[in-house]
């Protein structure tokens, strides 16, 4: 299930890509009215997104934050990464985050590995296939 940390930084993502001039900073205020996100968890969404060098900001009057990349350059399985963290379903199916599961004696017989890897595989397609520019048009 996708949090709704994940969830709100798509809606602001999102609303950052639709303005005019998308290079132009937006205060928080802003954006937390417009997508009914409280200020302060969207503060944080917006640090971890700027931080990963998705987006800018500006302090100070006129300040906010806005987009370093183009839309269309901003994938989903970074987007979904920086995030949610991981995504596959479980860690012994992961590309980046791989654990082997304790209750585990052999990931080739098991069902649920094999499932899982189907599931990781089909949602790594649509992510790494969208981008932030497929969310506004």
């Amino acid at each position: 299930m996708l949090s709704k940390k994940t969830k709100y930084g798509l809606k602001a993502l999102t609303y950052l890509a639709k303005q005019e001039d998308s290079k132009k900073p937006v205060q928080i205020v802003e954006i937390s009215k417009s997508e009914n996100i409280s200020q302060k968890f969207l503060e944080s969404i917006l640090l971890s997104l700027r931080k990963r060098g998705m987006l800018g900001s500006k302090k100070g009057k006129g300040g906010g934050y806005y987009l370093i990349k183009e839309p269309s350059e901003i994938l989903m399985t970074d987007v979904i990464r920086v995030l949610e963290g991981p995504i596959a379903m479980l860690p012994c199916v992961s590309l980046n985050f791989y654990e082997k599961c304790d209750d585990c004696p052999d990931e080739k017989a098991c069902s649920v590995h094999k499932l899982m890897i189907q599931v990781r595989d089909s949602t790594l397609q649509i992510f790494r296939n969208t981008s932030l520019e497929d969310l506004i048009l």
